[in-house]
C-alpha cells in the first residue's frame, strides 16, 4: 500500500511541472522519480497505480505508466 506521503510527493512534483503543459511535464515528472525515487518508493507508487491510482495528478499518472514501460 502506498503512503499518503508518496502520492502526495508524486503530485507535488506533478504540480512543479504542470507549467510546461503536458507534454514536457510527463517526461520531466517521469525523469524525477526514475532519478530520485527510492526503488521501494516507485514499486509502492506503481502498486497503487495498479490499483487505480486514487488521487494522483493526470500527469503524474501518465509519467508512471510512462515509467512502467521502461
Amino acid at each position: 500500500m502506498i503512503a499518503f506521503d508518496d502520492r502526495n510527493m508524486a503530485n507535488q512534483i506533478g504540480w512543479f511541472f504542470q507549467s510546461q503543459g503536458h507534454d514536457q511535464a510527463v517526461p520531466g515528472i517521469a525523469d524525477h522519480i526514475k532519478k530520485f525515487w527510492d526503488p521501494r518508493m516507485r514499486k509502492a507508487i506503481f502498486a497503487h497505480l495498479d490499483g487505480g491510482g486514487a488521487g494522483l495528478d493526470p500527469n503524474v499518472r501518465d509519467a508512471l505508466e510512462t515509467l512502467k514501460k521502461t
